[in-house]
């Protein structure tokens, strides 16, 4: 869909002059801390010698993770950002994958931004929700985060609670417990659908679009891609009893988030759903 993730490689700005006829000139070894940047992985990457030197390391657990906690930290594309989606979301590397997705979709100033949030499961998504938030994600930084155990998957914004997403296993739905994610953050056009249903475009003499970040914490069980279970189960912080549910309070919060800000949840929509799907009672969506 047009997207940028942060993989894990080295891209690399590149600035050369050109002179036709002229000898070509000795070349410069440039630190890597000048004109390169890593865009995923950093605690896989080694810098010797004063950075004139990198070392990549791969090994078994770079990158994946099968359940944890994960947050990062976002401010949003200021101004006129209609037509653009900035994404944080955790994905699996299969092709029935599994995915889950913080998306916002920008707008025309001084209107709201929307927090689309969504989840895949054996391929299958299709559960998106939408919010307006409380604040102007493009004033400060804030953030996202998603909870991810065997018993159920949260979203977060700055820590309240927006969506519960339960495991529903017995009753026929499919949960994200055996494949292993990676995660990415993006900054794409999407002006076919992002802003009221692709009626906005994108005005590119805005350009150029800058969402800013400020870190991220990953609390997670590292797993190779082939992984099925997680070797850590039941002895990490996000594992215990008191993050199988939510709490009275965050309960209390998650409600009122619904009531005053949820704008599309797919769990009402009869027009593609008649029935409701089997997971949205469990997850108090209806």
């Amino acid at each position: 869909m047009g997207r940028l993730p942060l993989t894990f490689c080295l891209t690399f700005l590149l600035m050369a002059t050109v002179t036709f006829g002229a000898p070509p000139k000795k070349s410069i070894d440039v630190p890597f801390g000048r004109n390169y940047f890593p865009t995923w992985a950093f605690d896989h990457i080694k810098y010797l010698n004063g950075g004139s030197e990198v070392h990549l390391v791969l090994d078994k657990h770079t990158g994946s993770y099968l359940f944890g906690h994960f947050s990062m930290h976002i401010k949003m594309v200021p101004g006129d950002s209609a037509g653009t989606v900035t994404a944080f979301y955790l994905s699996s590397q299969n092709s029935e994958h599994d995915e889950i997705d913080f998306e916002f979709l920008g707008n025309r100033t001084g209107q709201p931004y929307i927090l689309q949030t969504n989840v895949f499961t054996g391929g299958k998504g299709n559960r998106e929700q939408r919010i307006n938030l409380w604040f102007d994600p493009s004033k400060n930084y804030h953030s996202y985060s998603v909870l991810w155990n065997m018993h159920q998957i949260v979203f977060f914004v700055d820590d309240v609670p927006i969506r519960v997403f339960k495991n529903s296993k017995d009753i026929g739905v499919k949960f994200p417990f055996n494949q292993p994610m990676k995660i990415y953050s993006s900054l794409w056009n999407a002006d076919d659908w992002a802003t009221r249903g692709g009626l906005e475009k994108t005005n590119w003499a805005k350009a150029p679009f800058v969402a800013s970040y400020r870190g991220f914490h990953i609390d997670g069980c590292e797993a190779s891609l082939n992984a099925k279970f997680c070797e850590t189960q039941g002895k990490r912080w996000w594992d215990k009893k008191e993050f199988q549910d939510l709490d009275a309070k965050q309960y209390k919060r998650l409600k009122w988030v619904r009531k005053r800000y949820t704008i599309y949840n797919y769990c009402t929509d009869r027009v593609r759903f008649p029935k409701p799907p089997p997971e949205c009672r469990r997850d108090r969506d209806i």
